[in-house]
């Protein structure tokens, strides 16, 4: 299984996460939440992001951790970026709500496979009419 660290700017990966227990109340323990204040420098949040990877790495039947960030290039996503090393742990920028839903319902796959869902949910509810969906792997839809 794997576990879901969201780094973003305040109040937004608390409130990502809380509705992910809304759907899930059964994924409190695998997804956490650092919300990035603005009076902090960017040392200080990564000194508690990394002490937040590290208790989702302690919890039992983790093997890798998904690093939600809200926008590619902000101080999130910077911090992001120096937790994550590839293998255990991997790192997508412009966190949605479908994105964090779809990564909490694949978190007993690879991350691998756990990446490319969260990747296709968080693209893929952006045209709710389906005209310009992104298509997901596999077979050819109608």
């Amino acid at each position: 299984m794997n576990a879901i660290l969201l780094i973003a700017h305040a109040p937004l990966a608390n409130a990502l996460r809380q509705c992910a227990l809304h759907v899930f109340p059964d994924c409190a323990d695998h997804v956490m939440a650092i919300d990035v204040q603005p009076n902090l420098r960017p040392e200080e949040t990564l000194a508690a992001a990394r002490i937040a990877l590290e208790q989702l790495k302690e919890v039992a039947g983790i093997k890798g951790v998904l690093v939600l960030a809200d926008i590619f290039g902000a101080t999130p996503s910077n911090v992001a970026q120096k937790l994550v090393d590839g293998v255990t742990s991997r790192l997508i920028t412009g966190v949605n709500l479908p994105m964090l839903l779809r990564s909490v319902s694949y978190r007993h796959e690879s991350l691998e496979q756990m990446v490319s869902r969260a990747v296709v949910g968080g693209t893929r509810a952006r045209d709710a009419g389906g005209h310009h969906r992104a298509a997901e792997p596999g077979p050819t839809q109608p």
